[in-house]
C-alpha cells in the first residue's frame, strides 16, 4: 500500500501562525535566498536544497536587521535573537511534506526563522528611520524584556507531573516553573489543567499567573507558548470540553507579550457571541488594549459598542474599561451618560478582585479619552507650527 503524502502549510515556530510563500528580492543576486516576514515580527529564509543553511542563516539575519550588516554581525544568538526552523519544506508548492517525497521529487528544503529580541528590533527600526550609518558603533540599549538564562547543561533535567505543577502554582513558584518548562515541554499542558478551578477568584489568579509565566518562557521558547495558545483556543471552541479560565489565560498571555502573540487578538472576537464567555472576552480585549490598543483597534471591535446598553453590570463595566483603554473618542458621549450609574460590580485586575461601580469606570475611561484628545491637539498644533509660513517659522 502506498504511503500517504502528508502536506501542510508552513507555519511560524514562534507564534504558530501560517506564513506566506517567501519571495526572492526584485534585484536578485547570485546566492540570494527567498525571504519572508511573519505577522509576529519574525523573518525567514528558504533553502530549497537543505545544504546551504549557513548562508541562509546569514541572509535571514541581515534581512531581520534591514540589510544592516554591521548590526547583524554584532548580534549574539539567544541574547539578541531567537532561531527556529522547519524541515521538509518544498519551495515549489510552499508546503511542508512530511514524507520528503512529492511526485517523485525528493524534498529536503528548510525554512530558517529568526526573531529579534524586542530591544534589538527597536534599534533596527531606528537605524532604518534615522538613516544611521552602518559604520556607527553598535550599542545595545537597556533591555525592556529580560531574557531568561539558559539552563545549566550539567544538571539533571527534571520531569513534570500534575502534582509538582499544582504545588508550584499554589506557591506561586514562577522561577521553578520557568525552569521546569525548559526541562519538560509538557509543563505548560499540565499548567492548563490548573485552570479547572471552581473558585472564580483563584481561577482568575491562575490565568494571570500563566500570562506572567509565559512572558518569561517566551524569551527562549516562544513556540512552546504558541502551542499552549492553540490548546486554549481549542478548549474555547470545543463545546464538549470545559473552557474555564481559557479566555482569561489567552488574554493574559497576549497582553504579556503582544509583540509575539498580538496576531491572536482577532480570534478572541469569535467567542463574544457566547454569553458564558462574553465577560472574559471583554476583559481579555481590555487587558490587551492596556498594552497595545492598536491590536484591538485593528479588529472589528465597533460591533461591541452596543454592549454599553447591556443589562448585565459586568458586561457593561468591562465594555467601558475596554473603550477607555482604546481612547475611543467616538463613543465618549455614550460613556458620559454612565457617570451617574451607581451599579456596583467586581472586576479583576492583575488577577485580583476589585470592587467598583459603573460610574467610576466611566469617569476613568473618560479621563483616558480626554487625555488622548489633548495629546492629539498638541500634535496638531506642532504640525501646524512646522508648516512654511506659520507664525514663528
Amino acid at each position: 500500500m502506498a504511503k500517504t503524502t502528508l502536506k501542510t502549510r508552513p507555519w511560524c515556530p514562534f507564534c504558530g501562525q501560517d506564513v506566506g510563500r517567501p519571495q526572492y528580492p526584485d534585484a536578485r543576486k547570485l546566492g540570494e535566498f527567498a525571504l519572508g516576514n511573519c505577522e509576529c515580527g519574525a523573518v525567514y529564509a528558504s533553502d530549497p536544497s537543505g545544504f546551504n543553511i549557513g548562508a541562509a542563516i546569514v541572509e535571514c539575519l541581515v534581512h531581520a536587521c534591514d540589510d544592516n550588516w554591521e548590526l547583524a554581525w554584532d548580534l549574539l544568538p539567544e541574547k539578541d535573537y531567537l532561531t527556529g526552523r522547519l524541515e521538509d519544506y518544498d519551495e515549489v508548492t510552499n508546503q511542508v511534506v512530511e514524507t520528503r517525497n512529492l511526485d517523485g521529487r525528493i524534498i529536503r528544503g528548510v525554512l530558517y526563522f529568526i526573531r529579534l529580541q524586542e530591544n534589538v528590533a527597536d534599534l533596527a527600526i531606528r537605524f532604518q528611520e534615522k538613516g544611521k550609518s552602518p559604520d556607527a558603533k553598535f550599542v545595545v540599549p537597556a533591555k525592556k524584556i529580560q531574557v531568561e538564562k539558559p539552563p545549566d547543561s550539567r544538571r539533571a533535567r527534571k520531569k513534570a507531573n500534575k502534582n509538582i505543577v499544582r504545588e508550584m502554582v499554589q506557591n506561586r513558584d514562577i522561577d521553578g516553573l520557568v525552569a521546569l518548562c525548559f526541562d519538560d515541554k509538557k509543563t505548560l499542558r499540565l499548567l492548563q489543567r490548573q485552570l479547572y478551578e471552581p473558585d472564580e477568584a483563584k481561577r482568575w489568579g491562575i490565568a494571570c499567573f500563566i500570562g506572567e509565566l509565559c512572558s518569561r518562557v517566551a524569551t527562549r521558547k516562544p513556540g512552546m507558548v504558541s502551542d499552549l495558545l492553540h490548546l486554549l483556543f481549542e478548549a474555547c471552541s470545543d463545546s464538549a470540553a470545559s473552557n474555564w479560565g481559557a479566555v482569561e489565560a489567552i488574554g493574559s498571555i497576549i497582553a504579556a507579550r503582544p509583540d509575539i502573540y498580538g496576531s491572536f487578538t482577532r480570534h478572541l472576537l469569535t467567542y463574544i457571541g457566547d454569553p458564558a464567555s462574553r465577560v472574559q472576552v471583554l476583559w481579555a480585549l481590555g487587558t490587551i488594549a492596556g498594552k497595545r490598543p492598536d491590536l484591538v483597534r485593528n479588529t472589528s471591535f465597533y460591533q461591541l459598542v452596543g454592549l454599553l446598553d447591556s443589562p448585565l453590570a459586568e458586561v457593561k463595566g468591562y465594555m467601558v474599561r475596554l473603550l477607555g483603554r482604546l481612547k475611543a473618542r467616538e463613543v465618549a458621549g455614550q460613556i458620559r451618560k454612565l457617570q451617574d450609574d451607581a451599579t456596583v460590580l467586581t472586576i479583576y485586575e492583575n488577577g485580583l478582585p476589585v470592587q467598583t461601580d459603573i460610574a467610576t469606570l466611566a469617569k476613568e475611561a473618560l479621563q483616558l479619552i480626554e487625555t488622548e484628545g489633548e495629546k492629539e491637539s498638541e500634535r496638531a498644533e506642532e504640525r501646524h507650527g512646522d508648516k512654511p509660513g506659520a507664525p514663528g517659522s
